[in-house]
């Protein structure tokens, strides 16, 4: 989780990452004014962060 923390800009809530199985990319749950949502954990650049596996591949 430290690699991951390394990469994430930092807006976003590292404490509610979790991997999903089916595209192999980190989400956190962002809670904004009126909705609570999952959204993928991205770099400072705008990209997301994945772990290179995923059931697909």
């Amino acid at each position: 989780m430290e690699q991951i923390a390394a990469l994430a800009a930092p807006y976003q809530d590292l404490s509610t990452v979790e991997r999903r199985p089916g595209d192999g990319c980190y989400w956190y749950r962002h809670v904004g004014p009126v909705e609570t949502t999952m959204l993928p954990l991205r770099t400072p650049e705008g990209n997301p962060i994945c772990s290179g596996t995923s059931a697909g591949s």
